[in-house]
């Protein structure tokens, strides 16, 4: 695989809510993109999700020829495929489905042409055995939803994948503003994913147990905890949190109570009746507001919170 060849042309697999959001991103920065999926009313439904998208990237700044004219769709695969300097899939995470799909795609796309996997709970290890002739190429670049907003990409390779896959996978998305997370070893659900769900198993336990309601375990999190994520990972916090003495006198003074408390976490099962608690206490929460107000709260401070951080970011 050659390392010269620029990414400028984007074959997008599936135009789902990740592909869509895949597609508006790519757009945003530039790129040419061609989109595929043979489900109805496919292409209707990606620039409508596009031209929604629109305002909140102009917001965060298009690149230099971003443009919504620089999509252009086909129900076939093949002429999706034509020219592109790497696919962005994003099918159903069925595995049957996935190898037949690289299979098919291993013989139409030239071999220095990256295959990237959206995949969240797949391995490309299992993935790529469809992928006959040219394994090394194929990847797990897995964005966090809504990726034209949250700029976080795992990049995870499989048995066959080759390291300079990885490298010019990583430089690619790096390229255009995602901050990737390399797994050195596979694991289901990646990383994300898998922080969320040990804390999802505590905030379900917590609200089944009559601890606390939804409102007020959300409350805890995102008025405590998750404004501080929202600035520094865990770790770093962690660091901070020793004071003077750092990370080192962080374990020297909380090893005993963290490891104590660990012993308390619970193991939910989410039977129907643990379900319909959670159900009835998150709609509690909610209100009247309907999920597309919520949607768009979430964004509008998202959006803020990303501006911040890009302003911080920057060199003084």
């Amino acid at each position: 695989m050659t390392d010269t060849k620029p990414i400028r042309r984007i074959a997008i697999i599936g135009t789902g809510v990740i592909g869509a959001s895949w597609s508006s991103l790519f757009l945003a920065k530039g790129l040419q993109v061609v989109a595929t999926d043979i489900a109805p009313n496919a292409e209707v439904a990606l620039r409508k999700f596009v031209e929604t998208a629109w305002p909140a990237l102009k917001r965060l700044g298009l690149s230099p020829g971003a443009s919504q004219s620089n999509l252009t769709f086909t129900p076939d695969i093949a002429q999706a495929l034509a020219g592109a300097d790497l696919v962005q899939e994003n099918g159903p995470e069925r595995i049957e489905f996935k190898q037949k799909l690289y299979g098919q795609l291993d013989e139409l796309l030239p071999p220095d042409v990256i295959i990237a996997s959206s995949s969240s709970g797949l391995t490309m290890s299992e993935i790529q055995k469809g992928a006959a002739s040219h394994p090394e190429r194929c990847v797990i670049a897995h964005p966090f939803n809504p990726p034209h907003l949250i700029p976080l990409t795992e990049i995870v390779g499989g048995a066959k994948t080759s390291e300079a896959t990885i490298r010019r996978a990583a430089e690619f998305y790096t390229s255009i503003g995602q901050r990737t997370v390399r797994l050195n070893k596979e694991m289901p659900g990646h990383v994300a994913n898998r922080l969320q769900a040990a804390l999802s198993r505590e905030v379900y336990y917590l609200v089944a147990e009559g601890v606390v309601s939804a409102a007020d375990v959300d409350t805890a999190l995102s008025w405590g905890p998750g404004l501080r994520w929202g600035v520094m990972g865990s770790l770093m916090l962690n660091h901070l949190g020793g004071g003077p003495g750092g990370i080192e006198h962080f374990f020297q003074q909380f090893t005993g109570p963290m490891t104590a408390w660990w012993k308390t976490l619970g193991s939910p099962v989410l039977t129907p009746d643990v379900q319909k608690k959670l159900i009835d206490s998150v709609h509690a929460e909610a209100g009247s507001r309907t999920i597309e107000q919520l949607e768009a709260e979430r964004d509008e401070i998202l959006l803020g919170l990303i501006e911040l951080r890009k302003k911080a970011a920057k060199p003084g």
